[in-house]
């Protein structure tokens, strides 16, 4: 029987340790050690999600390895002084943060960071500004900016998102403030009503009057980037990082966009699992089990980043999980260089197929009445039901007669899709302005219609040609199954719904809204990258 001799060894742990940032503001913390040895390399992550947080980090993986660890609490969030104002202050206060752990006894000049979403971005914003002595960053589940991917998805706003992770951080602020002496019942009061009802709350009309989320009203004015959202976009500038970047990513998650394009921009290795935003490292994900092998544990995923932060990671450049065969693959680059780009088109008949329509063909048409939008079922979420994610059976949805549906013949054999993939439709509408979406479907053998990934995009053209972005995935549709394409004009509440008025949908009433008749010629496509197999 084997035998383990592990040799042991004392921690010393200082909490709230203060941290003085530039314009006086001190940032408190915790740093753990060895207390004999030294000096060593440090792990900091950077939250601004409080005390509970810090559990999630493997500390003791990492001081075994070799490292001290310093959990910080961002400004105005946990003991942390200052005010929270998302993502403005990350990048200066993380290359601070870095600038006083360098300078430490126990720490020998060297930095890497870690973190997933926020704390992610902390990260990549603190590498941004170049601080001395940062060797890496593990960055997982994080947007690349601040308005298109995270606020904006194809101009649509991120309703649900934005509601649930601003209700979150309003909570977190008031706790701060009530830790500080103020009173804050008049504030938690207005916030009730969101935090035990938010399906009540997203029908909130005008959207723009959630006056209990402090930065909701800058969020739904500047729909469009602009000054705002470029001040943000200031502190995450990709080509100013330098460091190596290791990246996690999850087929339903909401970051996905953003992870793969931090990769594209900086490089590094990348691993995608069928995880989501609340579930990393997780076997399944929404109404599928991919078994034990999907996993985060399975795949080591924690070992291979304590690895890249030490410096000899020796894995894949990318490495993801093929849902449909349920494997791990390796692969030389992301995306794929032996896929194919391939058309399928939707026929006004509802045949999806990669023959084009004749010209003869009629278009497919339908009514949007945005006072009953297609309700979100399953995706890459973050809403405040936790179990509204991933995949999910669709025929509830596909029987509304504002959900067009277009289905290809059975399969004779797997066909494998992988990669980046987009919807182009060529379509119209009698409004001054719509949405557009489209969801890829998964139709089993039983008739089950599992959702794969959606998308939208938001127009203000009556009639043309619009490009849905599905970001990506990685899904072999098995023999028996069949591929099919949703098409609609809302996906509500994970986005907004578009009034049809052609003006900001954040301003719209309920007398308003604008019934919306739609048109898909049959020249539409879905774009699927086949892998030969």
């Amino acid at each position: 029987m084997p035998k383990l001799d592990p040799s042991p060894y004392t921690v010393t742990v200082d909490n709230d340790v203060a941290m003085p940032m530039r314009d006086g503001t001190l940032l408190r913390g915790a740093v753990h050690r060895r207390t004999d040895g030294g000096p060593f390399p440090a792990l900091l992550v950077r939250t601004p999600y409080g005390e509970e947080s810090f559990r999630m980090v493997a500390v003791t993986a990492a001081l075994k390895a070799g490292f001290a660890v310093v959990t910080q609490h961002c400004r105005g969030r946990g003991t942390s002084d200052g005010e929270f104002r998302p993502w403005l202050d990350e990048g200066d206060d993380g290359h601070d943060t870095i600038t006083w752990i360098t300078a430490q006894p126990w720490c020998n000049g060297e930095v890497v960071m870690s973190g997933m979403s926020y704390p992610a971005g902390c990260a990549l914003q603190a590498a941004a500004t170049r601080p001395p002595g940062l060797k890496a960053v593990v960055a997982s589940m994080t947007p690349h900016d601040f308005y298109d991917g995270l606020k904006y998805h194809g101009g649509a706003f991120a309703l649900g998102s934005a509601l649930n992770w601003g209700s979150l951080q309003s909570i977190l602020g008031l706790m701060h403030a009530a830790d500080a002496g103020e009173d804050v019942g008049a504030r938690l009061g207005a916030l009730f009503p969101i935090l035990g009802d938010q399906n009540a709350a997203v029908r909130t009309l005008p959207v723009r009057d959630v006056p209990s989320i402090p930065w909701w009203r800058e969020w739904v004015d500047h729909h469009e980037r602009d000054a705002y959202w470029q001040e943000t976009a200031e502190t995450l500038r990709h080509d100013r990082i330098e460091v190596p970047v290791m990246h996690t990513a999850g087929w339903f998650d909401l970051f996905l966009p953003g992870t793969l394009e931090n990769h594209r921009r900086l490089g590094g290795p990348l691993v995608i699992g069928p995880w989501t935003h609340l579930g990393p490292g997780a076997s399944g994900a929404g109404r599928l089990d991919f078994g034990f092998a999907a996993s985060g544990r399975a795949a080591q995923l924690d070992q291979r980043q304590l690895a890249f932060l030490q410096g000899r990671d020796t894995g894949p450049a990318v490495r993801i999980f093929v849902m449909g065969d349920d494997v791990w693959r390796d692969e030389e680059a992301w995306p794929l260089a032996r896929a194919v780009d391939t058309r399928y088109y939707l026929h006004g008949d509802g045949v999806l197929s990669t023959e084009p329509a004749t010209a003869a063909a009629e278009p497919a048409t339908f009514a949007y009445d945005p006072r009953d939008p297609v309700p979100t079922l399953g995706g890459p979420l973050l809403l405040a039901d936790p179990t509204n994610v991933g995949p999910q059976d669709q025929r509830d949805l596909e029987r509304r007669p504002d959900v067009l549906c277009y289905t290809s013949d059975v399969l004779d054999a797997d066909v494998e899709v992988t990669g980046p993939l987009s919807v182009t439709l060529h379509a119209e509408t009698s409004a001054a302005a719509t949405d557009w979406t489209a969801k890829l479907v998964n139709v089993h053998r039983d008739g089950r219609a599992m959702s794969v990934i959606d998308g939208i995009v938001r127009t203000t053209t009556a009639s043309g040609t619009f490009t849905i972005d599905l970001v990506a995935t990685s899904q072999v549709f098995k023999a028996g199954h069949r591929i099919r394409v949703e098409i609609s004009s809302s996906n509500f509440p994970r986005f907004d719904r578009n009034p049809g008025t052609g003006r900001p949908a954040a301003e719209a009433t309920e007398d308003d809204l604008v019934v919306q008749h739609q048109t898909v010629f049959p020249d539409s496509y879905i774009t699927l990258p086949i892998v030969p197999r």
